[in-house]
């Protein structure tokens, strides 16, 4: 007898805590303006490169890009990146064993080392 009212007591409690989860209010959609500047899905239109991407930017897919450093349009549009590759200077190069971009773009190795692993003369 004792142990059915465990089980009932237990039984109810779960219900109405299952109950209650489900009429809690909804997050809210809306985006914060963090978030929405650096979304690469933002609005961000320019049709044929109308001057709205600025000096800087060109458009391609109807969206400003920087062809210098972003890896899906890097040095031209629609020229990816691999996936161990990074965008420097508009050129996909590995920055784990690139002299010229040891460890990150424009991090240039002494003429006598070498880049192994992102760091210039790896023991």
């Amino acid at each position: 007898m004792e142990l059915t009212k465990i089980i009932i007591t237990v039984a109810l409690s779960f219900t109405i805590t299952m109950a209650m989860a489900d009429q809690s209010p909804l997050p809210s959609t809306r985006v914060s303006r963090f978030l929405q500047a650096n979304n690469p899905r933002a609005a961000n239109h320019c049709k044929n490169n109308e001057g709205i991407c600025g000096a800087t930017s060109t458009c391609c897919n109807n969206k400003c890009v920087d062809l210098v450093t972003d890896s899906n349009n890097c040095g031209a549009c629609h020229n990816k990146c691999k996936y161990t590759e990074v965008c420097c200077r508009g050129e996909c190069v590995n920055v784990s064993f690139d002299k010229r971009h040891c460890g990150g773009c424009n991090h240039r190795c002494a003429s006598n080392e070498y880049c192994v692993y992102g760091m210039c003369n790896y023991a």
